[in-house]
């Protein structure tokens, strides 16, 4: 333990991180611990190393149990080299709607330019066994994006022409 405190200088080790990264939350009373550095476990897995005791190095190191835990299996598979590299935090699409998908609710639009969100993702489910495959509002979206779902403030559904404009009907098959 001797040894670990004069390597910082008397001082715990990451001490200037000590009001930012360590401190009481008010409504559940658990202590938060940010997001590492890679020195810092570099540092707790030294720490561990020589002390023998998790919890004692965790406190040297002002990390929480379960973060040990959490890297231990890569240190132990990688050693040093693998507390360097974690997990990436950019954003993910696992909820993107399939391509196919997409492409078949502009066709529908522009076969059938009087639908709407509702009819199109029922014809969809309908041709799917009538398990939905995208909601009305994914519906809208995908239309606003291909710039075929008309603008806000035009007309209302239900209203009735200016006398200039001429009507307009879907089509003939």
């Amino acid at each position: 333990m001797s040894q670990i405190v004069a390597k910082c200088n008397g001082q715990p080790p990451f001490a200037h991180y000590a009001l930012l990264r360590y401190h009481v939350c008010m409504t559940t009373n658990r202590t938060y611990f940010g997001s590492t550095t890679a020195q810092q476990r570099r540092f707790l897995f030294e720490t561990w190393e020589q002390i023998g005791n998790v919890t004692e190095a965790c406190r040297v190191a002002r990390v929480g149990r379960r973060t040990f835990y959490y890297w231990k299996p890569r240190f132990d598979a990688h050693g040093y080299a693998g507390l360097e590299v974690f997990a990436s935090s950019a954003p993910k699409h696992p909820h993107r709607v399939a391509q196919t998908v997409h492409d078949q609710v502009i066709a529908l639009r522009q076969a059938n330019p009087t639908w709407g969100k509702r009819r199109i993702a029922q014809e969809l489910a309908k041709v799917n066994q009538w398990q939905p495959v995208v909601s009305p509002t994914t519906v809208k979206r995908i239309l606003i994006h291909a710039l075929l779902w008309p603008r806000a403030g035009g007309a209302k559904k239900g209203a009735s022409l200016p006398a200039s404009a001429p009507p307009t009907y879907p089509p003939k098959p």
